[in-house]
């Protein structure tokens, strides 16, 4: 090893994936020092993640500390254990200190002067079988230019195919992705709602990496889980698949429920069924790509909620284990569930008894009506 010169390390090293790079950082003095290289890492992340490789996002990753600290902070996954139990016949799952108005809105605008919306930048890939299939930079977050207008009260959620592409100048064109990208042929719906091997391969193949960059702090996450938590076939209609990724956010000092759900969804349309016997291939056309977050009751959060979460998820706790971050969006989703559950319980016991004390009242009043009459 030590006859060896430092041009052919670098030259070993510029072929390895960002993974590899790592492990090789850990083998020897000379890989470590070698490892250092920004080029090596700023190679590594334009292989792994297309919109890197525009020049204003390299100017931008350079500014916030390095492709090896981009890596570091982008190839993780957010992790959060911290899912509230959701208590049996518990009448108010948040805390009893948070008003309604406290719920929904936020008045600390000394806390959000430091999350404006123009200092967040969204760095989006998709893949199908590792394959890019579609890349897309937003600098800030679309119809958020009235500091105190409309978007700090209402709904937040960022559409990529209702932004302009301005930005993006390979990627104008509609995406769509056929049986030329190994997607498999299909005859008929009717033949793809019995076996569902379309889904199933849309469902392993997609991947998505959605990252989310603050100029002002200087810090990057990715907000994606990388592989769909859930999906669902034909809807709204027979030829639409919808698939969902996110994260679990934490949000202590933002709601009382102290954690949110970070929703991706994406969309795909069926253009063609195709047919082997005309040649012609089965395509699909990506139609949704958003994000919105939501509390764990399933409110749609407004974007001034929604600013100071992403700015807390710049700074979570994050793993490279995937099984362990899948397992906290479970977490997640069974405590969603079991609140979901807790409602619905709660509505018909008070359902109930409006119905028994309207019995109790009428009888009392006919009792009433018979010792007078």
């Amino acid at each position: 090893m030590a006859s060896l010169s430092a041009d052919l390390f670098y030259d070993i090293l510029k072929r390895l994936d960002a993974a590899a790079l790592a492990r090789a950082g850990c083998a020897c003095a000379d890989f470590r020092a070698i490892s250092n290289e920004e080029d090596l890492w700023e190679n590594a992340c334009t292989s792994l993640w297309p919109s890197t490789r525009q020049d204003d996002v390299r100017s931008l990753i350079v500014s916030v500390g390095g492709f090896r600290k981009f890596y570091a902070d982008c190839f993780t996954l957010i992790l959060n254990k911290d899912v509230p139990v959701v208590q049996t016949n518990e009448s108010n799952f948040f805390a009893e200190e948070w008003a309604e108005s406290d719920y929904y809105y936020y008045d600390d605008m000394d806390e959000l002067e430091t999350s404006l919306p123009s200092d967040f930048v969204s760095l989006i890939d998709v893949w199908y079988k590792d394959r890019a299939l579609y890349s897309k930079v937003i600098w800030g977050i679309p119809n958020s230019d009235s500091a105190n207008g409309w978007f700090y009260n209402y709904p937040f959620r960022i559409d990529l195919f209702q932004h302009s592409a301005e930005n993006n100048e390979n990627n104008n064109g509609e995406v769509f992705l056929s049986t030329i990208n190994d997607l498999p042929s299909v005859p008929s719906i009717e033949q793809e709602r019995k076996d569902g091997k379309l889904w199933r391969e849309l469902n392993d193949g997609i991947k998505l990496s959605w990252i989310i960059v603050n100029r002002k702090m200087k810090r990057a996450v990715n907000l994606t889980s990388w592989h769909p938590l859930s999906g669902q076939r034909h809807w709204p209609t027979d030829t639409d698949f919808v698939l969902r990724f996110g994260s679990v956010l934490p949000a202590k000092e933002v709601l009382p429920c102290q954690v949110a759900e970070c929703i991706l969804l994406m969309k795909f349309h069926v253009t063609s069924m195709g047919s082997e016997e005309a040649g012609e291939p089965s395509t699909l056309a990506l139609t949704e790509l958003s994000m919105q977050i939501e509390d764990m009751g399933g409110v749609h959060l407004n974007g001034r909620c929604s600013l100071l979460l992403l700015k807390e998820a710049l700074s979570c706790h994050r793993s490279r284990n995937y099984d362990e971050v899948l397992e906290s969006c479970n977490l997640y989703l069974k405590a969603q569930s079991e609140l979901k559950e807790e409602k619905i319980r709660s509505e018909c016991r008070f359902d109930t008894l409006c119905i028994f004390s309207g019995i109790t009242i009428f009888a009392a009043i006919c009792t009433m009506c018979y010792r007078k009459f």
